[in-house]
């Protein structure tokens, strides 16, 4: 049944001129020739000798011209292969003066033939080979022609046989080589270099493997991913039905070596075509192994899982706590290839956590697992004893360690030989666990819990005793550590006399954040302030501040100063009006008790500006806490704030010397004439607002 166009299509490029290929039914090669002929195909392949030419003893058949063209051979109805079909166009060659007409058909017959015997019927004999090759294959066929003497002419084509087929893959290069045999002339050759497949292309972008199809617009079709496994019926993974063209998007870890694409028009009875890109492709053999799973099937069954086929060893082994190698254990499972996706069964009585199987490829460890760590717990601190049998009765026991197998009474300085007496003991007191028994050996766990705890329990109890002594010490010390951790408090309070005066305050906050210091200024909390009030915010921030072991900073200008006086003389400082963000005003009422009352030391320190004020300006009540000018007593006004996380003098000039330059603008801002001062009413890094 003629193949559809679209198949060709694909494997040719879109053309409107290639409508089908013929499909041949059935293995078998054939032969067929021009009327009149006659021709047999000799059965099987023959050896391809060209032998050296010889003369013409008279008029013969000899090939002129070679042509192919493709067919499809299907072995069954959806399983077809790409055929080369070679037409060899035949003529009568005869050296010039050579050339007699015959008197009847019986002189021309005995004329052309060199063998002794003469032909029958009068017709002109040759053997014709074929010679094929498309790596890997190469193959010589022979086919028997026969011509009617009325029919040959020299110098003129009589005609041609057909051969079908030569079978070669998509992309591969195909070399024909004809001649007869004997060889008369030069053998005929032709090269022909098969379509790849222009419609698949293969990309790599990124983590992304993009397989685009390039299909005609419009052209309906299905396409299917599968797992061509070797020893398993093929595996579907994925499948749709498109309409071209399509780019498909691939993760890279999804390719296998294995993974192969299937295409076919969406018509009756249409021929599927297949191909796998990636069975060279290294990427994709990485991704296989990255897939390989060993699953157990109880009770003591296994299978290596993989989406492919591959070639594989697999042997059990004995992992110890602690050692990066596993032991091989080759008696009860010797290294033999494995089939994946298979259920094997292990020569063992029981399963054991130190039980692992390793696979292999090419000697390379490409695969470990213990399977039965999930159902009987993580690995354990057992001595594997190995029992070798031998002729009459012989028996040998020794202990499977890292550096080999070491004889239970021996001198060694190992585990086993140490423990060697007490081991035997448990193996004839039934206290050791069978894992395998037969008539070359057995193997034995012998629990070594109890040896071990022996010599570490005073070990766990002094560090049992250890550990509590540290995590005392660590409570003890955890309000200090989280105090460091956050930055001591800091309250900053002044009088906020202008705009220029607010500015120096904001820039001194700023440089204090960058030292370890959590300040607190209402320039950044006007939202606050201005909803709970000067006195009640105040009075929180002061609490929680000195809750933290933090500190309360006054910072003393000259109108303080004059707030400080009015309310010592009238006791309030209502007599005054006062912004509904001066803090500093609100504040004297909660302040100068502690003052009065001897708190002040350790809780509150003071601060003026030199340049700003004169240091006999702080009222003689404020003397009781350490009173700074400022930016000449910088490092003092520092450690005073840090308190006993203080940095060392050198660390501490620089910072100090960081807040000065920080300060420098905002002072001169404030030392110019008011004339010339610049306007403005927020400052700070969070200028207005900082909740």
């Amino acid at each position: 049944m003629p193949v559809p166009w679209f198949l060709l299509s694909l494997a040719l490029g879109p053309s409107p001129m290639v409508l089908s290929l013929e499909k041949l039914v059935g293995p078998q090669d054939t032969a067929r020739c021009s009327p009149a002929f006659s021709c047999h195909l000799w059965d099987g392949d023959m050896l391809c000798l060209p032998g050296s030419i010889v003369s013409t003893p008279g008029p013969v058949l000899v090939p002129t011209r070679l042509q192919t063209e493709l067919v499809l051979r299907c072995h069954q109805e959806t399983d077809c292969d790409l055929c080369v079909r070679v037409v060899v166009h035949l003529a009568v060659h005869v050296l010039p003066g050579h050339w007699e007409e015959p008197e009847d058909e019986e002189q021309f017959g005995r004329a052309a033939d060199p063998e002794p015997e003469e032909p029958q019927n009068g017709s002109l004999q040759a053997q014709v080979v074929l010679s094929f090759q498309a790596y890997p294959t190469a193959r010589c066929v022979l086919l028997e022609v026969q011509v009617p003497a009325a029919l040959v002419q020299p110098g003129q084509p009589v005609g041609s046989v057909v051969f079908d087929c030569f079978e070669a893959a998509l992309g591969a290069e195909v070399r024909i080589w004809s001649y007869t045999q004997p060889r008369y002339q030069k053998e005929l050759n032709f090269t022909q270099q098969l379509p790849a497949l222009p419609w698949l292309n293969v990309s790599a972008d990124g983590e992304d493997v993009h397989l685009v199809l390039d299909v005609s617009e419009n052209q309906r079709f299905g396409l299917s991913l599968y797992w061509n496994q070797a020893q398993n019926p093929t595996k579907p993974w994925w499948h749709r039905n498109l309409t071209g063209p399509q780019t498909i998007t691939l993760n890279h870890t999804d390719l296998v070596p294995c993974l192969c694409i299937q295409v076919w028009p969406l018509e009756p009875d249409s021929v599927r075509t297949s191909i796998c890109p990636f069975v060279n492709d290294r990427r994709a053999h990485r991704n296989l192994w990255r897939a390989v799973r060993l699953q157990l099937l109880p009770p003591r069954g296994w299978r290596l899982e993989a989406p492919c086929s591959l070639p594989a060893e697999a042997t059990l082994c004995w992992q110890i706590p602690g050692w990066g190698s596993c032991q091989p254990l080759v008696p009860p499972l010797p290294r033999e290839n494995v089939t994946v996706n298979k259920a094997l069964e292990f020569p063992l009585l029981k399963g054991h956590p130190n039980l692992c199987v390793q696979v292999r490829n090419w000697e390379k460890l490409q695969l470990q697992e213990c399977l039965w760590s999930d159902s009987l717990g993580p690995l354990k601190d057992d001595m594997l004893l190995v029992e070798t049998r031998g002729p009459q009765d012989n028996r040998s026991l020794c202990a499977l360690e890292p550096s080999g197998c070491t004889p239970l009474l021996s001198k060694a300085s190992t585990r086993a030989a140490h423990f060697g007496e007490q081991l035997l003991e448990d193996l004839q007191s039934g206290q050791c666990l069978q894992l395998w028994d037969d008539d070359l050996g057995a193997l034995w766990a012998c629990p070594m819990d109890k040896y071990i705890h022996q010599r570490w329990a005073l070990v766990w109890l002094a560090c049992l005793l250890f550990a509590a002594v540290l995590f005392l010490l660590l409570l003890l010390k955890k309000d200090h550590v989280k105090a460091a951790a956050r930055g001591r408090p800091a309250l900053l309070l002044y009088s906020a006399e202008d705009a220029a005066f607010e500015r120096l305050v904001g820039a001194l906050a700023s440089a204090l954040c960058q030292l370890p210091l959590r300040v607190v200024v209402d320039l950044w909390s006007r939202r606050e302030l201005s909803a709970q009030g000067p006195l009640a915010w105040f009075h929180a921030q002061r609490l929680q501040t000195l809750q933290e072991g933090g500190v309360v900073v006054l910072l003393f200008s000259p109108g303080a100063v004059a707030l400080c006086h009015e309310w010592l003389q009238d006791g309030s400082s209502a007599s005054r009006a006062h912004g509904p963000h001066d803090a500093f005003a609100a504040s004297l009422s909660c302040v100068l008790p502690d003052f009065l009352q001897g708190r002040a030391p350790g809780r509150y320190i003071g601060a003026y500006f030199d340049s700003l004020l004169h240091p006999d300006a702080v009222p003689a009540l404020f003397r009781a806490m350490p009173v700074l000018a400022l930016p000449s007593q910088l490092p003092d006004f520092l450690r005073a704030l840090q308190g006993p996380r203080a940095p060392r003098h050198r660390r501490l000039a620089d910072k100090a010397e960081q807040v000065s330059q920080a300060l420098q603008s905002a002072l001169n801002s404030c030392i110019q004439p008011p004339g010339i001062q610049e306007t403005g009413r927020e400052m700070g890094p969070e200028a207005g607002d900082r909740t």
